[in-house]
């Protein structure tokens, strides 16, 4: 019963990453492009976290905790550019 309900989250979450993909792609402003890309890491994360479930291999945690630092710091860079060219 858990298996199913990890497998339509992990579905889920990969439909959120089509439409994040989607919000990317066709945004009007550079801001929604950037918070399409934080979704994008965000639900990376959280995928990565599923596979380790999945895999039984605790060394993919360690992965998507570096992943998600990573991630946040780039968007905070892109964020201060931003504040600064605008």
């Amino acid at each position: 019963m858990v298996n199913i309900i990890l497998q339509i989250a992990g579905g889920i979450m990969l439909l959120s990453i089509i439409l994040a993909l989607y919000r990317f792609f066709n945004a009007g402003s550079l801001v929604s492009r950037v918070i399409a890309f934080d979704v994008m890491n965000i639900v990376t994360v959280s995928l990565i976290a599923l596979i380790t479930l999945f895999s039984g291999r605790t060394i993919y945690i360690d992965v998507a905790m570096i992943y998600g630092l990573l991630s946040f710091l780039g968007v905070i860079i892109i964020a201060r550019y931003l504040e600064k060219s605008l």
